[in-house]
């Protein structure tokens, strides 16, 4: 995926909870938090381990986890797959 083009699709999902898959084939499921021109921030969603290891700790209002605009590969809204 062209990176103007995830650029694109996170800022239409802001606020929606997504499945994004990284160029190196690790996966993010979680809210989109904020979007710039560089990073993606995703709260991770608990059902996930999102609380486990990758998530840092940020309280009720923090960004989540970033994630590099040019690593991604996919993006889909997470309501789309069954888990």
């Amino acid at each position: 995926m062209n990176p103007r083009e995830a650029y694109d699709l996170c800022c239409r999902h802001i606020g929606k909870r997504v499945h994004i898959t990284e160029k190196c084939g690790r996966r993010h499921v979680g809210t989109i938090t904020r979007v710039d021109r560089d990073m993606v921030w995703i709260m991770p969603s608990r059902r996930f381990g999102g609380f486990g290891l990758g998530y840092w700790g940020f309280g009720g209002g923090g960004l989540g986890i970033g994630i590099a605009i040019g690593a991604i590969a996919g993006i889909a809204l997470a309501g789309a797959f069954r888990w």
